[in-house]
């Protein structure tokens, strides 16, 4: 019998934890989608999370065997900047483990968030989609809004569309 997998919300420890995720997995699942050249000098840089994220009580990890599998959350303010909106939360750091995906991480992940961030007043999800993580997006009720530039750093940027989802 193969073990479960299980949902938890992530804590400040688990960040290293999650940085590993992220840099294991957006090199093999972003690869078919992107260039060569937004490989190199866009994924190490998306592959870093946000250690007050894994802190805040609204990121969530899924395991299975102890072993974390995939991690997403929410949260109220903009990771883009910009001023807070009564009711609009945002999407943060999804993504499975190249392993264990098409098994419903994703899906038990983004239920988790739905469900989390409607309780806590959010009326309007958006998310800032890699071009791999459309599909996935659009079948959990987001909409393209509009194709845009993950910037990254001075000159770096990473083509993505942001979408939103009413709740």
């Amino acid at each position: 019998m193969s073990p479960s997998l299980s949902l938890r919300t992530a804590h400040r420890g688990d960040a290293p934890e999650v940085d590993a995720l992220l840099s294991r997995s957006y090199p093999t699942l972003l690869k078919p989608d992107y260039p060569p050249s937004a490989m190199v000098m866009a994924v190490p840089l998306l592959a870093r999370g946000d250690p007050s994220l894994a802190a805040s009580g609204r990121y969530y990890v899924a395991e299975i065997g102890g072993v974390m599998v995939g991690a997403g959350g929410w949260s109220f303010g903009n990771p883009h900047g910009g001023d807070m909106v009564e009711g609009l939360g945002h999407v943060r750091h999804l993504v499975v483990d190249p392993g264990y995906i098409h098994q419903g991480i994703g899906r038990r992940l983004m239920d988790r968030i739905l469900r989390k961030s409607r309780a806590e007043g959010i009326t309007r999800l958006e998310c800032t989609s890699t071009r791999t993580a459309l599909a996935f997006f659009e079948s959990a009720g987001f909409v393209a809004e509009e194709v845009t530039e993950l910037e990254l750093g001075a000159g770096i940027g990473l083509p993505a569309i942001k979408m939103t989802r009413d709740l």
